[in-house]
């Protein structure tokens, strides 16, 4: 997805979260933001880290959710599952 995202959009600047591409689901057509699954980037952190889901939870949160790096910053997006 990250790929046919860039290649859509090669004039502009788009800011990527390292070794999370297969978590983007889309894009934010008006603010050029991309859109990450947040419950995908829990899974690859808990599979890279070998950690539980609590953990990646935390790690997520702190250093991922509320970092911010200005107006580009990505969206992130909670599956709610029912």
């Amino acid at each position: 997805m990250l790929d046919e995202i860039l290649d859509n959009y090669p004039d502009e600047e788009i800011i990527t979260i390292d070794n999370f591409d297969s978590a983007v689901i889309g894009i934010d057509p008006n603010s050029m933001r991309l859109i990450y699954s947040e419950n995908r980037i829990i899974e690859i952190i808990m599979t890279e880290n070998g950690c539980d889901e609590l953990e990646a939870m935390e790690h997520y949160e702190y250093n991922i959710m509320c970092a911010y790096v200005g107006e580009k910053t990505p969206i992130f997006c909670r599956t709610l599952e029912y």
